[in-house]
């Protein structure tokens, strides 16, 4: 079973830029289409962006469009999420997920997904 686990998320001004990893382990990362979610309080987990095994074919919310890059490193067993231009509606606990099965490409419907990491937080505020 691939474990995920969140880093990289803080307190950053408005325009600023962070960037989250997603490091895993306990399987073959290259096996695992992936997707980084948000969960702002009050609200509900929505997928922002997602990555086929391969790496092509990334995916992203229009919110983010243009403003976050996603990308994988398997020989490194890492997912990145580059977040630039942050505004505040970006604040929220940030997680990465494995999709279940061995589907090639990843989706942004969270029910799709079946391995979660833990979450960090991401605040935008000055």
């Amino acid at each position: 079973q691939l474990r995920l686990v969140e880093s990289g998320g803080g307190l950053v001004q408005p325009g600023g830029s962070l960037r989250l990893s997603c490091t895993t382990s306990g399987s073959t990362l290259s096996s695992y289409a992936i997707g980084w979610f948000r969960q702002a309080p009050g609200k509900g987990r929505e997928g922002i962006s997602c990555i086929s095994r391969s790496g092509g074919s990334p995916v992203y919310v229009d919110s983010v469009k243009g403003r976050f890059t996603i990308s994988r490193d398997n020989a490194k067993n890492t997912v990145y999420l580059q977040m630039n231009s942050l505004k505040p509606e970006d604040t929220a606990v940030y997680y990465c997920a494995a999709r279940s099965g061995s589907s090639w490409y990843a989706t942004l419907e969270v029910g799709e997904y079946s391995a979660w990491g833990q979450g960090t937080q991401v605040t935008v505020s000055s």
